[in-house]
């Protein structure tokens, strides 16, 4: 049995009540941290007319009636961006959110389909702010918890150390033997064909039907993610235009985003953006992923209107999402996100 499952027995509430006293203190250092930034603590509301808009995250449902009985349907965000990105197009510059969010078909020892998510937002900046933010807050979990090494199984890694900065493109080479650029053109559009003959090349396995993007995501996730954070934080920098629809391009290289992701102990903790501001260019990413799901899941989401309405008035900006429970999960060594929730979903 988890032993998170009955949380309510004092017994066991004994037993995980240092790990939770841990996680407030990390959450309080990063709170002063932020404050010392100058940044303003904000609170998005959770109920949206849409819950994101990228084809593999699934929202829950839900509906509001009105005083006069008319229904409409709404959804939990998946994120607090969209709400986050109005405030800065209303004019504030630092913002920042520990949010929760849900997330449906995800369950895991590295998911929940309720999470707490830390958003932030700086205006003017470039995304590299953003990687030293992340790791200061990887230094302050480990001091926080009375530890040197953030640890995820058999794996450990140095937060205190140097970061490892590799681009997309270097690590499916170093790590799967695959050329992925070679499979992507000058326009940022992709070539299934080439990728599927660099799977068949190195033996890993694909369906018929594959998109260049499935592919994508069986090669990080089989070959690199697993080699990733391992003795030191690795910033994984340069994701493919294809797979970073909320993210500008980088200038002079149409293949290639302003999206990085950070790893610890070959786990996914933070996924940050120069963000996209173009209001159209926005529009037909989201259509393009809402077409992709509709394809593959049967269903797919309305668009926030005032958001894209919102983009228009955003100043050029950086921002991110960091899985705040699998960091305190690390800083502990918890092998389950369960067991670093006050109270668990059932």
């Amino acid at each position: 049995m988890n032993p998170s499952s009955q949380w309510w027995n004092p017994a066991v509430h004994a037993d995980r009540r240092p790990v939770l006293m841990a996680r407030n203190r990390i959450q309080a250092a990063i709170r002063r941290y932020l404050a010392k930034e100058a940044f303003v603590e904000v609170d998005p509301a959770a109920l949206a007319v849409s819950p994101g808009n990228e084809a593999h995250l699934h929202g829950f449902a839900t509906e509001a009636i009105g005083n006069d009985g008319q229904r409409r349907r709404m959804y939990l965000h998946t994120s607090p961006e969209f709400a986050m990105k109005k405030l800065l197009a209303a004019g504030e510059t630092r913002i920042h959110a520990f949010s929760h969010v849900w997330r449906n078909r995800e369950r895991g020892p590295l998911h929940s389909p309720e999470f707490t998510m830390l958003e932030w937002y700086r205006a003017g900046e470039g995304y590299e702010a953003l990687m030293n933010d992340t790791l200061v807050f990887l230094r302050l979990a480990a001091d926080e918890a009375g530890v040197k090494l953030l640890r995820f199984r058999d794996l450990a890694c140095d937060p205190f150390a140097e970061a490892e900065r590799l681009t997309v493109a270097d690590a499916f080479g170093r790590h799967a033997g695959v050329d992925l650029m070679a499979s992507i053109r000058p326009d940022g559009t992709t070539d299934a064909a080439r990728l599927g003959a660099e799977l068949d090349r190195i033996g890993l396995r694909r369906a018929a039907d594959d998109t260049w993007s499935d592919m994508f995501s069986r090669v990080l996730s089989a070959k690199v993610e697993p080699h990733l954070g391992q003795g030191r934080v690795t910033i994984l920098d340069h994701y493919p235009a294809a797979e970073a629809a909320l993210a500008r391009k980088v200038p002079g290289d149409a293949r290639v985003s302003e999206r990085f992701e950070v790893y610890a102990c070959g786990v996914e903790l933070a996924n940050g953006f120069g963000e996209l501001t173009d209001p159209e260019e926005q529009r037909r990413r989201f259509e393009a992923e809402m077409a992709e799901k509709a394809r593959v899941y049967g269903e797919s989401y309305p668009l926030d209107e005032d958001f894209l309405a919102a983009l228009a008035l955003m100043p050029p900006a950086a921002g991110i999402a960091l899985g705040f429970d699998r960091l305190v999960m690390l800083a502990t060594a918890a092998p389950r996100i369960d067991d670093v929730m006050w109270t668990p979903v059932p």
